[in-house]
């Protein structure tokens, strides 16, 4: 009886399936008519944009290059295990590379690449979107941007260029696409938004704001361009974050200033970038620091020391002063402001807004270049003493620049390396300061070279490590 009831209920849904079914036993689908295929066309607008990418990857890729760099090294083999495997006991060569992307930013082949792409490499080939190769020279090399600029002989045929975008008016949500070569599959595009702008807490040069980008990025991708839907580059697209080595969404671009500044660089000759120094240390101004200070919220960066001499110095600021701002971007942390006055030429006055006291003012900074008195001078130590092996340098702003250290660490003769030698035993380390040998004052490398130019056995040798004097007596 349980089954008739559920059988009874189930036959009005039955009829009302049949009544709704096709009597021929046709589909329907097939009674539609086939619907013509959409004409692809330039978008008009930016509305129409949204449509598809296309236009702006015909416009861009042609300008999009693989760049692949390779050295041969010699690889050292530990002699126990050679002798069972039947070898001479003699290192083999090694060769290792490196594979990336580039933009070509000249006609008569200029590219635009990373430094991480080319660092330390000997044989650097570039391969057009045509599939042709060269081989490339490097321009300018510029670790501290991690920046490249290469150069192809082209035989006087003029390529694709990318223009640098020179508006600087990127907004976060602005669409994007990146351009590369992937794991080495070829060329690719990816399309994103800027997610942030001004990331200065991130990566591992010293000297960048980098955008921040969803676009996918993976290794293989650095150095190629982020472009906007102009087509222009505002971008190199440099390294992501991730657990797993692979795009996770948070990828980051040097901005199209840096980009402009290198290149320029390069084409007026250069092989290094001189870029304006201000001569500041300071900390993010946190809101327990805001509220000392009497500010209604917390932004800005706290002078805590200012260079004697330096371009900052020159334009009266002073410790307990905030910065606010610099040119009209807003400045948060160090870096922040390092990139602020480092992307002007030196020689122009920028203005500068600060908080002093009670109240806010504006300030004029002249971007003048870091300090390079007295002359870098940097040897290595021979002879019979304590420093044979180690190479020093006159510490100055400039050359804390180039070295990756902070420009207030103190001054004098900086160890930069120890090679082999009695440093080596002596328990010298780079990043030690050479303050006194013999009782005798060491402030600059010529000081320390007429030191121990005599031949004497004993000798007491004074250091500066991370602010702490060490005295040691050793016997050559």
């Amino acid at each position: 009886m349980n089954v008739m009831r559920q059988l009874r209920a189930l036959l009005p849904a039955v009829v009302l399936l049949a009544a709704c079914s096709n009597p021929t036993g046709q589909s329907q689908a097939q009674s539609i008519p086939d619907m013509p295929q959409p004409t692809r066309r330039v978008p008009a607008d930016a509305a129409s944009m949204k449509l598809s990418f296309s236009p702006v990857v015909k416009k861009a890729a042609p300008a999009v290059v693989n760049v692949a760099s390779r050295r041969v090294v010699q690889r050292r083999v530990d002699p126990f295990w050679d002798f069972f495997m039947g070898g001479g006991g003699s290192g083999g060569a090694q060769v290792q590379g490196s594979l990336g992307s580039g933009a070509i930013v000249r006609a008569d082949g200029v590219i635009i690449t990373n430094h991480h792409n080319i660092d330390g490499m000997s044989d650097i080939t570039v391969q057009l979107a045509d599939r042709r190769e060269f081989p490339a020279t490097v321009l300018l090399d510029d670790p501290r941007a991690d920046l490249a600029v290469l150069k192809i002989d082209t035989k006087g045929e003029k390529l694709p260029v990318m223009a640098i975008d020179d508006q600087d008016r990127m907004e976060v949500g602005d669409l994007v696409l990146a351009l590369g070569n992937p794991f080495g599959v070829g060329q690719t595009v990816t399309n994103g938004i800027v997610s942030a702008l001004a990331r200065t807490d991130v990566g591992a040069a010293d000297f960048g704001s980098y955008i921040q980008t969803d676009a996918a990025i993976n290794p293989g991708n650095s150095g190629g361009p982020l472009v906007d839907m102009d087509g222009d580059l505002i971008g190199i697209n440099t390294f992501i974050i991730s657990r797993s080595g692979s795009s996770s969404g948070v990828g980051f671009a040097i901005p199209a200033a840096v980009v402009r500044q290198v290149v320029a660089a390069a084409l007026g000759g250069g092989h290094s970038v001189v870029r304006p120094w201000l001569g500041v240390k300071g900390q993010p101004v946190t809101g327990e620091i805001a509220r000392s200070l009497g500010m209604t919220a917390p932004r800005g960066v706290l002078v805590a020391q200012v260079y004697p001499g330096s371009s900052a110095d020159r334009a009266g600021l002073k410790e307990g002063d905030v910065i606010l701002s610099i040119d009209g971007r807003a400045v948060n942390d160090e870096g922040g402001g390092a990139f602020a006055i480092g992307t002007h030429k030196v020689g122009d006055r920028v203005p500068m807004q600060i908080h002093r006291g009670d109240r806010e003012q504006t300030i004029t900074v002249r971007a003048e270049a870091a300090p390079d008195s007295p002359a870098r001078d940097e040897r290595t130590i021979k002879g019979r003493n304590p420093f044979d092996g180690a190479t020093v340098v006159n510490l100055t702003p400039a050359v804390a620049q180039d070295l990756h250290l902070d420009p207030f660490a103190g001054r004098g003769v900086l160890v930069t390396q120890i090679g082999e030698g009695f440093a080596l035993n002596a328990g010298l380390r780079p990043g030690d300061f050479v303050r006194e040998v013999n009782g005798r004052a060491v402030n600059t490398v010529a000081e320390l070279n007429a030191a121990v130019a005599g031949q004497g056995r004993n000798w007491t040798v004074t250091v500066e490590r991370q602010g702490q004097r060490i005295t040691a007596r050793f016997s050559t």
